[in-house]
């Protein structure tokens, strides 16, 4: 039981981060976590080839460790699916976090509810799977079977609420101005 409650926990805590990737009109470093820059012909993370901080709640500065890769680093954040306009002054960049339309949040809670969907299948699969498995163990009496099935249930159940929280959390801080 253990097992299925570590793999449900993963499934929360992936989509916990796949959240944080999505950014709500304040400046948050985790915005940049999935974009990656050609560093010496390998693509690499950001935050692995620079500092990324918070300067006040709007902009987000990044200090490469090497500064032949700025202009890496801004191509990079350009060409990525965020909509950010890096700003490179030579020493840093610099992004401004514009301020969300109602319209690209009402978006951005449906890929919240997208994401959420998905997770909660990942875990519905977890349960699938493991009720297979119980139903095929032939060592198992009907009624030590039942009792799997209605703790993996449960284990299901209290996942599932886990995901909702959170999503209706995100929900709540991209609606709020």
């Amino acid at each position: 039981m253990s097992d299925i409650k570590a793999r449900m926990k993963k499934a929360v805590e992936s989509f916990e981060k796949e959240l944080a990737t999505i950014r709500t009109g304040r400046a948050n470093p985790t915005v940049l976590d999935r974009v990656q820059a050609e560093y010496y012909g390998t693509k690499t993370p950001l935050n692995a080839m620079a500092n990324i901080i918070t300067i006040d709640g709007r902009t987000l500065e990044i200090k490469p460790f090497d500064k032949s890769a700025l202009k890496d680093i801004e191509k990079a954040i350009t060409d990525s699916d965020l909509g950010f306009t890096p700003t490179n002054d030579g020493n840093r960049i610099l992004i401004s976090i514009p301020e969300l339309t109602a319209q690209r949040r009402q978006e951005l809670v449906k890929v919240v509810k997208k994401e959420a969907e998905n997770s909660k299948v990942v875990i519905r699969n977890i349960r699938r799977d493991e009720m297979d498995k119980i139903k095929k163990d032939d060592s198992l009496t009907e009624d030590d079977k039942k009792k799997e099935q209605d703790d993996i249930q449960k284990a299901t159940d209290e996942f599932v609420k886990k995901i909702d929280d959170v999503a209706s959390a995100k929900e709540k801080e991209l609606l709020t101005i």
